[in-house]
């Protein structure tokens, strides 16, 4: 096992530590401070430069999406100065032909903030690359703990507070105006340094301009969408949370 994983384990796990005390044991759950202001630096735009240095070069090692560089957009680990770490989202350059496009969308989801979310810290559009950079969660993904732990399931308090965190972070959304979230699997939750579950914001914007695909996976895929093409926004949210919730039950799959 990995010193990454063993440090969730040990923070996330072990109910004997007071400072990271399950959240159904906390006995301040029901009055946590819920800002919708995340204190964060406002959305910016990076250079191509800046975000090459940060990721060494998009250096393989750096690479940390689900399916490495097989994935059509990759996501890389990052550093800018001073100390601040990052993931950075390239995309394939011929996902976004029209800059102006990939600029309103990836400005429209970089406006949200939230302690739920992994929040956009900015985007690069320069001739045909595109890319953008969020919060980065060093812990890694919901699925990897799920899936990949054999000797040690995860607990039902993080079980349930996955679920719960979940939740608020789509009903966010919703009300922020974002309905529709792209994809939604294990793989788009990641834990903080405080082990606490985020959703991805990566996510809330399509993969490219002409998308049509609503998942790369159609276990994930509202039933509707197979049938017309079109979703039910908000039951489509749903559809994929039910996907979630039914992995999150021990000795699933």
């Amino acid at each position: 096992m990995s010193s990454r994983g063993s440090k969730l384990l040990a923070c996330c796990w072990r109910s004997q530590r007071k400072k990271k005390q399950s959240i159904l044991e906390s006995s301040d759950v029901v009055g946590e401070e819920r800002s919708d202001g995340y204190h964060l630096q406002p959305f910016q735009e990076f250079s191509f430069e800046q975000l090459r240095i940060a990721t060494s070069g998009f250096a393989s090692e750096n690479i940390v999406s689900e399916h490495g560089e097989k994935a059509p957009n990759v996501v890389y680990r990052g550093k800018l100065e001073p100390l601040r770490r990052i993931a950075v989202k390239r995309f394939n350059r011929s996902a976004w032909p029209d800059p102006r496009q990939f600029l309103e969308e990836a400005k429209a989801v970089g406006q949200l903030r939230n302690h739920r979310l992994v929040n956009l810290l900015g985007y690069c559009c320069e001739g045909e690359e595109r890319l953008l950079v969020s919060e980065y969660m060093s812990n890694e993904t919901l699925a990897k703990h799920l899936f990949h732990w054999e000797t040690q399931p995860m607990k039902w308090p993080m079980r349930l507070r996955v679920v719960l965190y979940l939740a608020e972070a789509l009903e966010y959304c919703t009300s922020s105006g974002r309905d529709l979230y792209h994809d939604l699997n294990a793989y788009r939750v990641l834990f903080d340094d405080d082990c606490n579950p985020r959703l991805s914001c990566f996510g809330l914007m399509k993969n490219s301009r002409d998308g049509k695909s609503y998942s790369t996976n159609l276990a994930f895929t509202p039933p509707e969408y197979l049938r017309t093409g079109h979703t039910f926004l908000y039951c489509s949210n749903s559809q994929l949370e039910n996907h979630i919730l039914i992995e999150m039950v021990p000795g699933y799959p």
